[in-house]
């Protein structure tokens, strides 16, 4: 009885000081690594992201007071104006917003190829368009069939922030990501939804390349449905250049 324990013990602690295979300790460093980047990877991410973060704000904080000082401006001038009894010339806008309000069948294939240039293939659909000689004169070509005008800010930021999507091989992307943005458009220092509504607010430089992105926006039927869509403005209708009276609409429609 006590020589099978004495050699069942020894069976034991020979199994347990058998050498490891070389295959199981390759595993066991591999997955130590794996473990030792991924926590690395992750700690990067995070310091990523939160100097992003920093990043987004200060520039967010940054476009603010740059529009509360145009605006402190543009009213400074206003009263300035008015004291001396001349009249205040508004400065020229930069953006124009455009949306189809009515169908296309039977129309002339000039208007129908105007309407494709502008990419308003759909009804309630809208695209911001910069402010110049020929996209002017391509909205007058087409005014039966399209509203437009000059969006203010929080318009901008309404539409991009609630209807925006992005075009991400050739799809369409709700931009819920920041990253989405950094992607199509880091190389132009544009790197997260601010940077979009800021380029596209003040005609900036790459305002061709963020619109390009930008997905035309799909809007809904605006409340207090558009009953006299089928007549200009100056005939108490819905089409044409509504200027400043674009952001009424809009807000209806987002």
């Amino acid at each position: 009885g006590g020589s099978s324990k004495t050699t069942t013990t020894r069976r034991r602690v020979v199994h347990e000081m058998a050498p490891v295979p070389e295959t199981v300790l390759k595993k066991r460093r591999k997955d130590e690594s794996w473990r030792e980047n991924r926590s690395n990877s992750v700690e990067q991410v995070k310091r990523k992201n939160a100097q992003k973060g920093k990043k987004t704000f200060h520039r967010a904080e940054e476009f603010v007071r740059e529009f509360v000082k145009q605006e402190r401006d543009h009213k400074r001038l206003k009263r300035e104006v008015k004291g001396s009894g001349k009249k205040y010339v508004e400065p020229d806008a930069k953006v124009v917003f455009a949306v189809r309000i009515r169908g296309i069948d039977g129309v002339h294939p000039k208007t129908r190829k105007i309407l494709q240039l502008l990419r308003l293939r759909h009804i309630n659909c809208g695209v911001f368009l910069k402010v110049s000689k020929p996209v002017m004169h391509m909205l007058r070509m087409v005014e039966p069939y399209v509203a437009y005008g000059y969006p203010n800010l929080k318009t901008v930021k309404d539409l991009v922030y609630k209807r925006g999507h992005g075009r991400v091989e050739k799809q369409r992307v709700a931009l819920t990501d920041n990253e989405v943005i950094e992607k199509a458009l880091g190389e132009y220092d544009i790197i997260c939804i601010e940077d979009l509504v800021h380029e596209i607010h003040i005609a900036g430089s790459h305002f061709k390349e963020v619109s390009n992105f930008l997905w035309p926006f799909k809007l809904s039927p605006p409340k207090n449905s558009l009953s006299r869509k089928n007549k200009h403005l100056v005939d108490a209708g819905e089409a044409g250049n509504r200027e400043d009276k674009i952001n009424e609409l809009i807000a209806r429609m987002t």
